[in-house]
């Protein structure tokens, strides 16, 4: 058992608190990781204000990158010093939704509870996500860990654990897009931006943003949007069509509003097919009328974390990178350290940078 920093939320909508609390060592089939880069997603600011309920007390953070420094038994292919991300998508290999491909949607439960977390005084610390990762340190099943070059900037890194794999994976798994097929992104924020790369980099003809901010379809623009519509105008899905000439193929709602998603069914070209990918508070609901869908054989697709394979997508993705095809370090908004998370979150809530990074080391 060893003592870390870690940033505690004791209570929701209260600022995290910078405290100690303790590590135990990897056991079967984990590994341990010291931080050096953990960047916030708004899933983490949504669970730490309450929207999606939980255990307190506990740590949040799940899009991270380090290194290994302690490897628990049954655990191949990974060594000390090994560079890794460090994710989420903790995947047990044996359920029906690991033997299908499908590991974000594994049905073998992780009791958070029971992770390897506890309180300084040795009382239930709550592992939020399988992950913990606004800590110096994570202890996480090997499944949830990819290896990364040794040249790659960890900050950079870090952003492959979540938002770009969620935004990407959408384009390339969820959606399945075909090169030339035409595609609607609402929200040109962190998972937006990456929706964006992802139609980009599967040959979307006509990728059209759809913001209330100017100022970000203009990023949107940056990483490959060929056209931006704000969401303010009166009937945006008209402006939209005429920039297609048509309908989408897909409409990819990035962001965790009713609106958004009330709206997104309006853009679509017959055959079409919303991705769901933002996630809005509990309880919050949209209506659609399902003989619209039927009749224009529309569907609705649900995206998990881009429903990918981290060991297939994420090599790929840093191949890209490495290769100037992937934008990873423009996203990149601010660093902070983790005496700061207070004041990155409220960066990050005011809702102007792509993704704040908090540098562990």
């Amino acid at each position: 058992m060893q003592t870390i920093k870690a940033a505690v939320c004791h209570e929701f909508g209260k600022p995290l608190v910078i405290e100690d609390i303790r590590l135990r060592a990897p056991e079967m089939g984990e590994i341990e990781v010291t931080l050096d880069a953990v960047a916030i997603c708004h899933s983490d600011i949504s669970y730490a204000e309450g929207a999606w309920g939980g255990t307190l007390p506990a740590v949040y953070g799940h899009e991270a990158a380090g290194r290994v420094t302690g490897v628990g038994a049954g655990v191949n292919g990974l060594a000390e010093g090994d560079p890794v991300v460090v994710t989420l998508i903790r995947a047990c290999g044996e359920c029906p939704s690991c033997g299908g491909g499908r590991p974000t949607g594994c049905e073998t439960a992780f009791d958070g509870d029971q992770g390897a977390i506890s309180t300084a005084d040795g009382g239930v610390l709550f592992q939020a996500m399988a992950c913990g990762a606004f800590a110096e340190k994570v202890v996480v099943h090997h499944s949830q860990v990819v290896k990364m070059p040794e040249e790659m900037a960890m900050d950079a890194a870090c952003l492959l654990a979540c938002g770009v794999i969620t935004g990407i994976g959408a384009v390339v798994n969820a959606a399945g897009l075909r090169a030339g097929q035409d595609v609607v992104v609402i929200g040109a924020g962190g998972v937006g931006l990456n929706a964006i790369q992802g139609a980009r980099i599967a040959g979307a003809r006509r990728i059209v943003a759809v913001d209330m901010s100017e100022a970000k379809l203009e990023d949107a623009r940056a990483f490959g949007a060929t056209d931006g519509v704000l969401a303010t105008e009166a009937k945006p899905w008209r402006a939209a069509k005429a920039a297609m000439g048509r309908g989408a193929d897909a409409v990819f709602v990035t962001v965790g509003a009713v609106p958004a998603y009330d709206q997104a069914p309006r853009y679509l070209a017959g055959g079409g097919r919303v991705i769901m990918v933002g996630m809005p508070h509990s309880g919050a609901a949209s209506t659609y009328e399902p003989a619209n869908f039927a009749a224009a054989g529309q569907g609705m697709i649900g995206s998990k974390m881009g429903e990918v394979v981290i060991k297939r997508d994420i090599p790929w993705m840093m191949d890209l990178y490495a290769q100037g095809r992937l934008k990873l370090d423009e996203l990149i908004s601010n660093r902070w350290s983790l005496d700061q998370i207070n004041e990155a979150f409220a960066d990050t809530k005011a809702g102007g940078a792509r993704r704040n990074v908090i540098m562990l080391r």
